[in-house]
């Protein structure tokens, strides 16, 4: 008879009990002689005309909001020219980090408008004093998170950004941030 060290027999003995561990625990109610209550079948899906459909951005949108400074923003009235419409928030670090690049390509390219599309709950003195210490050149219109404009999809992430051609069709929609020159690569294999 050969001799077995200790060793060779705690081994097996704490694979087993790992082993153990990983059961499911045991449900502690005494068996009954009832059979197992049947699980409730699925609920059906809803009828399609009850689903909601996810909404999606129009191939022509139209946006009319009143701007944090006060003026109205009209989306049509831009027809003739490009326009970069960027959904952003001032607690988002890539937004805020593209804005200086988006504020200067509003005011360097006469072809090419931006708007600012906040989409948070603040109010307007918030938004003010934030934009003094961030100023744009573009118009800021502040978007209800709830309620977001309904010619445009609601946003999967920010920074989100629409380019909208001249004759006011989506040209493109970047998702993430977006530099000056992706927007200007756009333009130029659009035309």
């Amino acid at each position: 008879m050969t001799r077995t060290t200790p060793l060779l027999l705690a081994v097996p003995l704490a694979v087993a009990l790992a082993l153990a561990a990983c059961k499911p625990a045991q449900d502690a109610t005494p068996a009954s002689s009832q059979p197992p209550a049947q699980a409730p079948a699925p609920a059906a899906p809803p009828a399609a005309e009850d689903t909601p459909a996810e909404r999606v951005t129009a191939e022509f949108p139209t946006l009319k909001m009143k701007a944090v400074d006060g003026s109205e923003y009209d989306l049509a009235a831009h027809r003739g020219r490009w326009v970069v419409v960027n959904f952003w928030a001032t607690w988002c670090a890539p937004c805020r980090k593209e804005m200086p690049e988006l504020s200067a390509l509003h005011a360097m390219r006469s072809n090419i408008e931006v708007v600012g599309l906040a989409y948070e709950d603040i109010e307007v003195p918030e938004m003010q004093s934030f934009l003094t210490k961030h100023p744009v050149t573009y118009p800021i219109v502040i978007v209800d998170p709830f309620d977001p404009p309904a010619d445009f999809a609601t946003p999967r992430g920010l920074p989100l950004t629409h380019l909208i051609d001249p004759q006011g069709r989506v040209a493109h929609s970047f998702l993430g941030p977006v530099t000056a020159a992706d927007i200007e690569k756009q333009i130029a294999a659009a035309k």
